[in-house]
């Protein structure tokens, strides 16, 4: 699931940089990226878990944790 989180991310974020590490249900989400340039923290998160709510709402992933940044 690790490389799925990733791939998703990466295809929806442009010239994201991902780091995803995944222990049971629980995800930890880096992701550096000019695309967030401008926006504020929330927005950024919003943007993450964008890519990843159905695993969420299905109970795949339960807990996520997401840094996301600009370079």
């Amino acid at each position: 699931m690790q490389d799925e989180v990733k791939q998703r991310i990466e295809s929806a974020i442009p010239n994201a940089q991902v780091q995803v590490e995944i222990e049971g249900n629980r995800a930890s989400i880096a992701v550096v990226s000019t695309h967030f340039d401008g926006m504020s923290r929330v927005k950024k998160q919003q943007e993450v878990y964008g890519c990843i709510e159905d695993l969420i709402a299905s109970g795949a992933l339960h807990a996520v944790t997401i840094k996301a940044a600009t370079p």
